[in-house]
């Protein structure tokens, strides 16, 4: 007869490839992004160090390139104080263009009597020239 098989084991040994192939991928991603290169090198440069720093973390972190943590709080409060002058700066010019607008719409357009040949002239300083020839 027809014997069954369990599948359970099956599954998991299924499963187990799949997460051994996803592990594999993400290893061969760091790897060829250089991220395994830096981090060994900011691990040599801690393993290194005489005087052992009181926070690996942020060494670590200072060796990757990023800033301490005064560095990132100054940077946080420079970049609150740049949004509340673009805000500021922003409702200004917000403010400037409304009332441009209401200048614009309270004063009716240049009449249209002129001529294109008075334009000309006034443009070029020759008013009245053809009158005194």
């Amino acid at each position: 007869m027809y014997r069954s098989v369990p599948f359970s084991p099956l599954l998991q040994r299924l499963s187990s490839m799949e997460k051994e192939t996803k592990k594999e991928a993400f290893r061969k991603y760091l790897e060829s992004s250089g991220v395994v290169d830096a981090l060994i090198k900011a691990l040599v440069a801690l393993y290194e160090q005489n005087d052992k720093p009181s926070s690996a973390v942020d060494f670590i972190q200072q060796k990757l390139g990023g800033p301490t943590l005064s560095e990132y709080e100054k940077l946080q409060a420079e970049m609150s104080d740049l949004q509340k002058k673009y805000n500021e700066l922003l409702a200004s010019h917000q403010e400037t263009c409304r009332e441009f607008e209401e200048l614009k719409n309270s004063h009716p357009p240049a009449s249209s009597k002129e001529t294109a040949e008075d334009k000309d002239n006034r443009r070029t300083g020759h008013e009245g020239a053809e009158q005194m020839i």
